[in-house]
């Protein structure tokens, strides 16, 4: 998974799936909301392997990077695999986008790289009540 998410979202300038804690938040939601998609994680994951093992003679965590880009660019025109790779695309967008409280986008990190500050949630929203002009420092 970590090799899998580490192309789909790679880390240049900014940091990518792995530091985000995309295989993280995907492992979390697989024991939770996904838990549906457990067995399609398992086959999927398997598949890729096997096509793997099958066109280079290792696992996808084996190969060189620019073999497991061609691979799962090949991945993505195979009619049999294509929905499972959108739909791990889907979920590792989930996990690097989304809100932290959910197992991913580890410090916020790509929040940061967008520029978005942290969004409040609706009814947590910290308000400052401290008066800058007394001196008081704001307790946030």
């Amino acid at each position: 998974m970590e090799a899998i998410c580490s192309r789909i979202i790679p880390e240049d300038q900014d940091a990518g799936a792995i530091q985000a804690g995309v295989v993280h938040f995907i492992d979390t939601q697989l024991t939770g909301f996904y838990k549906p998609l457990q067995k399609t994680y398992r086959l999927g994951i398997a598949a890729i392997d096997q096509t793997s093992v099958r066109s280079a003679g290792k696992k996808f965590a084996d190969l060189p990077p620019d073999s497991q880009i061609a691979l799962l660019e090949h991945i993505q025109q195979d009619a049999d695999l294509k929905p499972f790779f959108n739909l791990l695309v889907d979920h590792c967008m989930q996990g690097f986008y989304g809100d932290p409280r959910h197992g991913g986008n580890r410090d916020r990190v790509s929040w940061k790289m967008l520029g978005v500050p942290y969004p409040p949630v609706r009814g947590r929203l910290r308000y400052d009540f401290t008066d800058p002009s007394k001196g008081e420092k704001p307790w946030l």
